[in-house]
């Protein structure tokens, strides 16, 4: 799979994340990229304001590919995934606040598909509830322009919307414009 971005967040040394010395916890996640003209279907979540591509963890022993369908499934309520094209991959280097670990290795695997048109109902996690997530079609440059807001405003920005930004400004280039006639 093609690499989109690496990044290091300023609180790592860049020298070390390929040192033997330090101890790097790698999370694999998917993430998925459902379009519809220019409507894309995201999460917003309330507590960091911002609007992410629905995705998350992979599992022990489960591929990406059963890891983004679930994914999709609990977070949105979509079915029949169907069409599962890979798109990038983004690597990120955070700081992990967990015993036995240096830093996070975070690497999450973005899949172009299409679902049902119809969504059924979420099954969030405890967390995601908390959080205030929820599934919507969203006009992706909207979307952009929102992130873009929050990042230049917000004091409470989790840190993924950086890479969720990127992502959104990249599908626009390279899957929205395409398809756009000149």
């Amino acid at each position: 799979m093609r690499l989109l971005k690496s990044t290091i967040h300023p609180n790592i040394n860049p020298l070390t994340v390929n040192s033997p010395d330090k101890k790097r916890f790698i999370r694999k996640a998917t993430r998925a990229i459902v379009l519809n003209g220019e409507s894309i279907l995201l999460l917003y979540t309330k507590r960091y304001h911002d609007y992410s591509l629905p995705g998350g963890g992979i599992d022990a022993g489960e591929s990406h590919i059963d890891g983004l369908v679930r994914e999709l499934k609990e977070e949105t309520g979509a079915h029949n995934v169907r069409n599962i094209v890979e798109f990038g991959l983004y690597e990120e280097f955070r700081p992990w606040h967990k015993a036995g670990f240096d830093f996070v290795h975070m690497q999450s695997y973005c899949y172009t598909c299409t679902i049902d048109e119809e969504l059924l109902e979420p099954e969030f996690e405890t967390h995601e509830l908390n959080n205030g997530m929820q599934p919507v079609w969203m006009n992706i440059h909207q979307a952009i322009v929102h992130n873009e807001a929050t990042m230049a405003t917000s004091k409470k920005k989790g840190l993924s919307i950086e890479r969720e930004t990127f992502l959104l400004k990249l599908i626009v280039s390279e899957l929205v414009n395409e398809s756009v006639p000149a």
